[in-house]
């Protein structure tokens, strides 16, 4: 545990019922954002992630007992795939997110991977300046209506 009082582990599938609950909360905002309340991780069901959770290389974010942030990722040749970073809204701000990202980017150095790579949208003005601080980079921006979606990448060398 660190001094901050928040444990970092590997994301289970028994996990999954208490980290959709935390990835439709964070969402919410996007949402609102990008006038989407069908995006994919408002409706995924608690079966596609317990499904999904059973191979993933994740982490949840702990303060006690409570999951407080998570964050998917699997590898996909010498690429690690980050996604789904979610933390409870009374957190956001506070580094978790931070401290999931260099988690999860260790797990996939550990695997072999060489780059991380992620993606958000271009009015996630909060999520873009944290990929920017830990070292992400735009790599590609592929335009949609209304907004477009930014992919990132980093060295996990």
């Amino acid at each position: 545990m660190s001094d901050d009082g928040i444990e970092i582990r590997d994301i289970r599938p028994e996990d999954a019922g208490e980290v959709l609950t935390l990835q439709r909360a964070a969402f919410v905002q996007e949402a609102i954002i990008y006038g989407a309340p069908d995006m994919p991780p408002l409706t995924q069901t608690l079966d596609e992630l317990t499904a999904e959770l059973a191979t993933n290389l994740g982490c949840v974010a702990l303060a006690g007992t409570r999951i407080v942030g998570a964050v998917r990722a699997r590898r996909d040749g010498d690429l690690l795939l980050i996604g789904r970073l979610a933390i409870a809204p009374d957190q956001q701000g506070s580094g978790i997110g931070t401290k999931l990202l260099a988690a999860v980017e260790e797990r996939g150095r550990q695997v072999g991977a060489t780059t991380a790579e992620l993606f958000t949208g271009s009015l996630s003005e909060a999520n873009l300046r944290l990929y920017e601080r830990e070292g992400y980079r735009e790599s590609e921006r592929v335009p949609g209506e209304g907004s477009d979606q930014v992919f990132l990448r980093k060295p996990l060398a």
